[in-house]
């Protein structure tokens, strides 16, 4: 299997790959448009904000080419973090930012009651269904995984939101539609739990 992390210059990719290896998987880390074209399995990671990524990712001509392969090809593609959050129509971060589009939500800031804070930086235990292939082998609620964010994805569909945090109440944790899996937290960073995830994203047959 071929695995591509999308390179725009503002992702954690180093630990992505550290991770897909251990699991013994190797990943490859371009913008090249062939090689993205070639992989089985895409993955967009993100760190910092949103609007500046999209200016990353328009710079280097990715949004077409992402566009067609995620809705056209529908290549599996897994979006970690801000990775996540580029899947939806628009944020609101820093004013207000198209995103790539293809779930329909939106990015807000991210409002919590005390004693929780902002950034939200820290373990968390999600919970999901209990048939959720995603956390297959992961026990629900009790399981913690990583979060660095300020801002969160909110849903329209609530079909597409599959996991959620609390952290001063609710938080979108995980979505997915079709070939379009993303979480919130890092699963490159949450030791065992985060690696049998990606196990779990690979594995599954879309």
């Amino acid at each position: 299997m071929t695995i591509a992390i999308i390179d725009y210059g503002m992702g954690n990719v180093r630990s992505l790959m550290n991770a897909f290896e251990y699991i013994g998987e190797d990943a490859v880390v371009t913008a090249d448009f062939d090689e993205l074209e070639a992989a089985d399995r895409l993955v967009l990671p993100g760190v910092g904000a949103f609007g500046d990524a999209m200016k990353a990712i328009d710079a280097k001509g990715l949004k077409p080419v992402l566009g067609r392969l995620a809705l056209e090809v529908k290549k599996p593609v897994l979006g970690v973090c801000l990775g996540m959050q580029l899947f939806a129509r628009v944020s609101h971060e820093h004013g207000s930012h198209p995103g790539l589009g293809w779930l329909d939500a939106e990015i807000m800031p991210l409002k919590v009651a005390p004693p929780a804070k902002v950034p939200h930086v820290g373990w968390n235990a999600v919970s999901f269904a209990p048939d959720e292939w995603l956390f297959r082998g992961l026990p629900s609620g009790e399981s913690d995984y990583y979060f660095v964010h300020s801002f969160h994805m909110v849903c329209r569909d609530p079909a597409d939101l599959v996991g959620t945090t609390d952290h001063g109440g609710p938080v979108t944790a995980a979505v997915r539609r079709g070939n379009l899996t993303a979480t919130q937290f890092h699963p490159e960073k949450s030791q065992d739990n985060g690696l049998q995830l990606l196990q779990n994203w690979l594995a599954h047959e879309f």
